[in-house]
């Protein structure tokens, strides 16, 4: 076996034990992912099951969007890996089951890449990108249609088991293409005072009037008619969030830093944080 040309590269798989001579980094994944899985394996892989990988995925894919946001491209490149496990897991089950291979997967992509950009591999024009998005939505329908998974409601594949900030967000996208959606974004600002009204007569209501359910409730269409003002005005609200969450925290470090710790803040009065808040904050805009 050729050894590494670096310490940093990382050692291939024995070929005495995989006879098969792998072409590609990919291939050697894929195959080393069998291996584990197969007889005489890692005891741990070979007992996880789909149910049970589900929330590594869930896991890795917040780890890769985190290393996006702090630019941090060899993490990206680490993190990538761990997603990119998670697929090649799942299809080794499969394979398993019979029900289908990795092969199988680039396969499916691959012909729906081809499918759903006619105007590159079948001469149809689309001359922006907003054309191109409604040649994926007649082609992804066309193809539904197809398949009969449009017999049921329009909202019927959108998974509930999402974050309900990016189901929120598909099920207004959704029945906008129906034209069921506010015409501008203006529209929804008045909604967002009208749902504030409705959350505050609910706080407002006392004894066996005041329901807890129905603060829930009002709250949530609050919640929802905000995720769907991002999308009328083209923001991704996760994204949104996370950014002020990232400020919040920077905030606050910087008012328990002022305060001399977090045990000097905890003895603060409420001016006292009031006015270290503004104090950080003025701080932070400057930076």
């Amino acid at each position: 076996m050729a050894l590494p040309s670096s310490e940093s590269e990382s050692p291939r798989v024995d070929t005495a034990a995989t006879p098969e001579l792998h072409p590609s980094p990919l291939a050697e994944a894929v195959a080393i992912m069998a291996r584990l899985r197969g007889p005489g394996g890692c005891p741990w892989d070979r007992e996880q099951t789909f149910d049970s990988i589900k929330r590594h995925t869930l896991e890795e894919t917040y780890e890769v969007f985190d290393a996006i946001e702090r630019r941090a491209w060899p993490d990206l490149k680490d993190e990538l890996g761990d997603l990119l496990l998670q697929v090649l897991f799942y299809a080794q089950m499969a394979s398993e089951a019979g029900y289908f291979t990795i092969d199988d997967v680039a396969a499916n992509l691959n012909a729906k890449l081809i499918r759903r950009h006619p105007h590159i591999f079948a001469g149809v024009e689309a001359t922006d990108a907003d054309a191109v998005l409604r040649n994926w939505e007649q082609i992804k329908r066309a193809e539904k249609k197809a398949s009969g998974a449009e017999d049921g409601s329009l909202l019927d594949d959108i998974p509930r088991t999402m974050p309900a900030m990016l189901e929120g967000g598909k099920l207004g996208s959704r029945a906008a293409k129906v034209g069921f959606d506010w015409p501008n974004a203006e529209g929804l600002f008045d909604k967002l005072q009208e749902e504030i009204a409705e959350l505050q007569h609910e706080l407002a209501s006392t004894g066996v009037e005041r329901s807890t359910a129905a603060i829930e409730e009002e709250f949530g269409d609050l919640l929802f008619t905000a995720v769907n003002l991002a999308r009328h005005l083209k923001l991704d609200p996760e994204s949104a969030l996370r950014v002020a969450n990232a400020k919040f925290r920077r905030r606050f470090a910087a008012m328990e830093a002022a305060a001399g710790g977090r045990d000097a803040l905890a003895a603060a009065t409420a001016a006292e944080l009031d006015a270290r808040w503004n104090e950080a904050k003025n701080a932070t805009k400057e930076a």
